[in-house]
């Protein structure tokens, strides 16, 4: 029921994302940061009227490690890859999904279509509101899963700041994958690896530094990484652009 509340509101917030602009027209980046507040500040409401101001944090049912016979035995790799959760084996499974209703359907091609020439796609006869408003909700899911796993999987508890700013690293990511989902895969993975890293750096006493500063080292890789790639990451064309019909 978690999953599925978590899907319904990140595709609802995405639906709301869409009506501010594509159907309003509306900044993108303005209606992202007013979303993000927004339901930051829904999450923070329900959270107190569902839970009051409790001593200790609500108990989470974890998700168990779903283990695959013989291959989690392999040394090494064994537990890293073939013993997680089942949200893990489907967001490695989302990424091949991807990228094939993305560049080898005709829903696909049209998606790609009204990011890059909508008026083209337009006169073709694809909805290009439509279309953007697909693209958005199915993402809102996906978005929307990816928080609860935090919540359900990797922390069992909401905590208030439990997300600490990953989805904007997101967006960073997409810049990073040059918009495509084998890259942008690739590029949270790198993400994921410096986290795991700083964690254990915190734990041991290799390296004696405040707290803080491993805490930024993702981040900051991150954006490193995301200059050096992004000087040849060639944006969709209509990226940030509201489609108006009218105009030519």
């Amino acid at each position: 029921l978690g999953i599925l509340a978590a899907m319904l509101t990140g595709m609802l917030m995405a639906a709301l994302m869409g009506f501010l602009t594509v159907s309003m027209g509306l900044s993108q980046h303005v209606s992202g940061i007013g979303i993000t507040m927004l339901s930051t500040g829904f999450a923070f409401f329900f959270y107190r009227l569902i839970f009051g101001q409790p001593s200790t944090l609500p108990n989470i049912e974890a998700f168990k490690p779903v283990g695959i016979p013989i291959l989690k035995d392999i040394p090494l790799i064994g537990p890293i890859l073939f013993e997680q959760t089942a949200l893990t084996y489907l967001a490695f499974a989302v990424v091949p999904l991807a990228a094939f209703l993305l560049y080898q359907t005709p829903w696909g091609l049209n998606l790609r279509t009204v990011g890059e020439n909508p008026h083209a796609a337009d006169s073709a006869g694809v909805s290009v509101s439509g279309m953007r408003y697909q693209g958005l909700i199915i993402s809102g899911a996906l978005m929307g899963i990816a928080g609860a796993f935090l919540v359900m999987v990797q922390f069992n508890a909401f905590t208030f700041g439990v997300i600490s700013g990953r989805g904007w690293i997101c967006i960073a990511l997409v810049v990073f994958g040059q918009w495509g989902p084998w890259k942008s895969a690739a590029g949270a993975l790198l993400f994921a690896l410096i986290d795991a890293l700083q964690l254990r750096l915190q734990a041991s006493s290799i390296i004696d530094l405040p707290y803080q500063v491993f805490l930024m080292m993702p981040f900051v890789l991150t954006i490193v990484a995301m200059m050096l790639v992004s000087k040849n990451a060639l944006a969709p064309s209509a990226l940030l652009i509201p489609f108006r019909k009218e105009e030519r």
